[in-house]
């Protein structure tokens, strides 16, 4: 959507949303957010801060189906999205933008391995600005298969001069829009080569406000609009709710000493703890095959998602422990996982059809905890004679295909779990328990 007010950016996403997981409403609640928070949100709605004024931070985070990717089709196929410019992809499914925030600084943990930072491979640090969330706000705007404006100074000229301008200056002092603009910047900035032309004291204006700009970002990205923590998990927690049968059993197996073995990765709450969070921000390789339908393989057939062991490559520090990390990714919040979706869906609601992991292989909540069960029980599909098998060819044939990374597959917390079909029910209806909008505070 091209919002230029915030008038109309309330009358869009206040709208009621339904959601299938829950049979109930939500309205995106962005009354009463502190003037930083609704900068960002009018940053994160704004198609205009792209090379052809057509894609926002929404359009591939979109809160109806929580805050990823709504376009059915693309989901159902190599979930990847195209940027703003037309045939440029991506190589990765978009991850959800909500709770990203609550992910730490990226650090080695003694225990845990690689641990914080955002983006599925972790390289969104938060080493620069202390925030990880804002760090990866400032991606998508200059990544050519984006947003893909070729210069930060295109994506602060249009939020200093642009409807919510004033509200910048409001929020981070005006100095840093005080930047002698030349007369054809917006052209410039509208082909994927152009760079404004600066003086050196008006660049480090545009690079100030730059990280200015992504803090907003990360401000809204944190606020209750996005972080809402209004699931029925919550509304059972505060008191206000009760398991059904099927998720009180899904809540056992779930945990970190149940079958399932979740929590170990998903943490939940703890006793007189904060709300959880379902995530220990680490990473891991699941064993999750390589989806044939992503376009960029289709055009790289040779390539291989290094998943952190890429950006781990790519820092002197932890250049020796790349190896070891092949293939892994980061560990999602299982938050909202199921909003929005036509696998939760009442009959007549309206829903998407989602995808799951990093590459969008899976294209349904049962498919995934069902691939977790199963993972090293089922035979090969390669030893079938079945090679790069989608989904629905895979369990059609009853195997699984080989990882997309062979090495560092996580074998102890799942491939074997011995789970009945009931108890993988059980599971997907505690995961559907987790998606907002169930309850008002």
């Amino acid at each position: 959507m091209h919002t230029s007010t915030r008038a109309a950016l309330v009358a869009c996403s206040a709208v009621t949303l339904l959601l299938a997981s829950t049979g109930g409403a939500l309205a995106l609640d962005v009354e009463g957010l502190t003037p930083m928070e609704e900068l960002g949100f009018q940053i994160f709605f704004d198609e205009s801060l792209s090379i052809r004024q057509n894609q926002a931070c929404a359009s591939c985070h979109v809160p109806e189906v929580g805050w990823v990717g709504a376009d059915s089709e693309v989901n159902l196929g190599g979930s990847v999205y195209e940027g703003s410019r037309q045939n440029k992809l991506g190589d990765r499914k978009p991850p959800s933008s909500a709770y990203a925030t609550v992910s730490p600084v990226f650090y080695l943990d003694a225990v845990l391995g690689f641990t914080g930072g955002n983006f599925w491979d972790g390289r969104a640090t938060g080493w620069k600005l202390g925030n990880p969330a804002a760090e990866q706000a400032q991606g998508p705007f200059l990544n050519p298969v984006e947003q893909a404006l070729p210069d930060a100074a295109c994506v602060v000229n249009r939020v200093c001069e642009g409807a919510y301008g004033e509200l910048f200056r409001q929020v981070w002092s005006g100095a840093n829009c005080a930047i002698k603009w030349p007369a054809n910047t917006f052209g410039q900035c509208n082909s994927p080569t152009g760079k404004v032309k600066l003086s050196a004291k008006d660049r480090d204006l545009v690079n100030k406000a730059y990280d200015q700009i992504a803090l907003s970002i990360a401000a809204f990205e944190a606020s209750k609009a996005s972080n809402a923590f209004t699931a029925k998990v919550d509304a059972v927690r505060a008191g206000k709710a009760t398991f059904t049968a099927e998720e009180a059993r899904g809540q056992a197996l779930f945990a970190a000493t149940g079958k399932g073995k979740c929590a170990q990765c998903h943490r939940g709450a703890q006793p007189g703890g904060p709300s959880p969070l379902f995530s220990d921000f680490g990473y891991d390789n699941l064993g999750v095959p390589k989806n044939p339908l992503n376009p960029f393989l289709l055009d790289n057939p040779s390539w291989v998602d290094p998943g952190l062991g890429g950006f781990l490559a790519t820092v002197p520090d932890y250049a020796a422990d790349a190896e070891a990390n092949l293939g892994k990714h980061k560990v999602p919040t299982t938050r909202n996982v199921t909003l929005g979706s036509c696998e939760a869906a009442q009959p007549g609601e309206p829903c998407v059809e989602k995808a799951y992991m990093h590459n969008g292989y899976f294209k349904t909540l049962k498919q995934v905890v069902h691939f977790y069960n199963t993972r090293d029980v089922k035979p090969r599909c390669e030893t079938m004679g079945i090679f790069d098998a989608t989904v629905d060819v895979a369990l059609a044939n009853n195997c699984w295909p080989a990882p997309e990374v062979e090495a560092n597959v996580d074998t102890a917390l799942l491939g074997n779990l011995g789970l009945s079909e009931q108890d993988e029910n059980d599971l997907v209806a505690l995961m559907k328990a987790m998606s907002d909008g169930y309850w008002v505070k």
